[in-house]
């Protein structure tokens, strides 16, 4: 047996009140009759008046409360196989971890919030399989393909700028991981989204961009960050920046020309990101699901269960009549 909703099971305390309710009732009503006229009395004037059939309209009373919350709590028995098909796209995001993400011309810092961002992705996707690509200087996946969103957000949590020692921005070998990323050779269904503030190139950009096209993979990328260029701070300190070797402050900037380009080359889009809005959703919702066709991901069986609230639900209704037309006067017997 299965329950749909456990959260009503609270409300059984009603039915150890109900009983203490109708005891305390009972018993205030002999008091009040006792001070009103004497027992003799009592008895003509009530004589009619079954106190076994009061007792009885109250237990129908309590019964259907009882029967009420069973069905609230929605009992499930006996079950269906059904087969289960998820349709869906294939995303991997190539997130930038090198220490110019650490500047804070979005707050608290690009890093930081491309990870909210990301965090609020997983909230709206439609079944889709995601996974994660982390890259500097390297790159490596730090999460595969994988429909289970609660995992991918584990490993989000983990991406830092001190995960990868060798730093820069090797834009091609992240568009080369997340390329090998993919399960599969189909070449339809998949999708990049490349967050980075894209500067510092390492390698053919271009023509790892024409290898995702090859692949049928489009690249959705976002420039994060102002073009004009901002101070870097130094990991683990406060108040410092980076500076070069004739001890003059290094500036990231932001190049959005590359990014444009890749995302041209693959069939995506570019968005830039100035004042930390990503547009992750408007990304998946008129970029990938409008752009890229859905294949089937995954096909299980599971047991469907049968309600069976509904026939408490009737038991209920029916003790709530019964008890409304159930008389607490006793039959008299007709005069021979």
């Amino acid at each position: 047996m299965q329950f749909g909703n456990l959260n009503y099971l609270y409300l059984l305390w009603l039915l150890p009140a109900l009983v203490l309710f109708y005891i305390y009732a009972f018993r205030a009503k002999d008091k009040a009759i006792a001070a009103f006229c004497s027992l003799n009395l009592s008895g003509k004037l009530m004589s009619r008046v079954s106190r076994s059939r009061q007792k009885f309209k109250a237990v129908l009373l309590i019964m259907a409360v009882l029967f009420i919350l069973l069905a609230l709590v929605r009992p499930k028995w006996g079950f269906k196989w059904e087969e289960v098909k998820r349709r869906g796209v294939d995303i991997i995001i190539a997130l930038d971890v090198s220490q110019s993400m650490l500047a804070e011309d979005i707050k608290p810092n690009r890093l930081m919030r491309a990870k909210r961002e990301i965090t609020d992705l997983l909230q709206i996707m439609e079944g889709d399989r995601i996974g994660l690509v982390a890259f500097a200087g390297a790159s490596f996946v730090q999460c595969p393909l994988t429909l289970d969103y609660g995992a991918v957000s584990i490993f989000l949590d983990y991406l830092d700028t001190d995960l990868i020692p060798l730093q820069g921005t090797a834009l091609a070998q992240a568009i080369h991981t997340s390329i090998e990323a993919f399960s599969d050779r189909e070449k339809k269904s998949k999708a990049i989204i490349l967050i980075t503030d894209g500067e510092g190139h390492e390698g053919d950009v271009m023509a790892a961009a024409n290898a995702a096209k090859k692949e049928g993979i489009k690249i959705f990328a976002i420039g994060i960050g102002k073009e004009g260029g901002v101070p870097i701070p130094l990991p683990g300190k406060s108040g410092g920046f980076k500076k070069d070797a004739r001890g003059e402050l290094i500036l990231t900037k932001l190049d959005e020309t590359t990014l444009q380009r890749i995302a041209l080359t693959t069939g995506g889009s570019y968005v830039r990101s100035v004042t930390g809005n990503l547009d992750l959703e408007e990304i998946y919702r008129r970029g990938i699901q409008t752009k890229l066709e859905e294949k089937e991901l995954k096909s299980t069986r599971r047991k469907r269960w049968e309600e069976r609230f509904q026939w408490f639900a009737l038991a209920a209704f029916i003790l709530i009549v019964g008890e409304a037309l159930f008389s607490e006067k006793k039959r008299v017997k007709p005069n021979a």
